[in-house]
């Protein structure tokens, strides 16, 4: 008997759905497609490359027919006319019918992808370089079973992967959450049957006051006035716990710095703290993944 190899990673063909604005800042779009079948995840915060048209064109230009060659060709095609490319993470992953969703910030100026989705409507076209696989290499929110609490970090780029992280927690587990958004209206209400405290920062013009809520399933929240990321940590300070659990991602320069903070003042064993940076102030994606090459 031969068994079929799997590859981890392939591409989907996705056509838009419908689309939800969840607050100021944020909208989901909701993707569906045939190929969609075979897209496989049984992670939180499972990382995406998203690949989708200039305005005027009908889909996203990538040479698949290439296979494996497809990378560099992509790169060598004018940058008018191949896909623009941007990292996400999924938020969630439906059957009958198979559907996924993706959040997207929308910044001011926008760029490609915020200009994409604040404009997408029912029956464009997207692809998606995503798991066949359902436990595979980018998938980073990984608590240990001995874990007696989680503690979450995430700007708004992270928070489609915290919430749904958060929403997967068993009943009872402890976590200690902050999450960063830009505007009090990107608030959300997280369902959780974890037993988990939440403090949203909201910037406002580089302030980051943290903001109370009252979300849904009684989850907790508690101001904790901070102008950085790690100012809101420790002035909050963290519940006591022999084995937590530490997931950090957002723009690299505040996730580096609350690793520090988390390894070295709180004394968390490093081998138990996720970090993702999932961009980098003052660049562009091309620009990151240039300098990483």
């Amino acid at each position: 008997m031969t068994t079929a190899l799997v590859a981890p990673f392939r591409f989907f063909s996705l056509q838009v759905v419908r689309t939800r604005r969840l607050g100021p800042s944020l909208v989901r779009v909701t993707f569906g497609g045939d190929e969609l079948r075979d897209f496989h995840s049984d992670g939180c915060d499972q990382s995406l490359s998203l690949f989708l048209p200039h305005p005027g064109q009908s889909e996203p230009v990538v040479p698949l027919e290439l296979d494996e060659g497809w990378s560099q060709a992509w790169r060598e095609l004018p940058e008018e006319v191949r896909a623009v490319m941007r990292s996400y993470t999924l938020r969630a992953l439906r059957r009958d019918p198979d559907e996924i969703d993706i959040d997207f910030v929308l910044h001011t100026p926008a760029g490609p992808a915020s200009t994409w989705a604040a404009r997408a409507v029912p029956g464009d076209r997207a692809r998606v370089l995503g798991p066949a696989v359902a436990d595979n290499r980018s998938i980073r929110f990984r608590p240990p079973a001995d874990a007696d609490l989680v503690v979450m970090w995430g700007d708004d780029s992270a928070v489609p992967a915290a919430t749904a992280a958060l929403e997967s927690l068993p009943a009872g587990t402890r976590a200690r959450v902050w999450l960063e958004v830009p505007d009090a209206g990107d608030i959300q209400d997280v369902a959780t049957d974890a037993d988990a405290e939440i403090t949203w920062i909201v910037r406002n013009d580089g302030a980051a006051p943290a903001v109370p809520t009252t979300p849904a399933d009684a989850l907790a929240s508690t101001a904790a006035p901070a102008s950085t990321a790690v100012d809101a940590v420790r002035a909050s300070g963290l519940p006591a716990a022999e084995r937590p659990y530490v997931w950090i991602a957002g723009e690299s320069g505040q996730v580096k710095a609350l690793r520090r903070y988390f390894v070295g003042e709180c004394g968390i064993d490093r081998r138990r703290v996720t970090f993702v940076g999932y961009w980098r102030r003052g660049m562009t994606e091309e620009q990151v993944r240039a300098a990483g090459e």
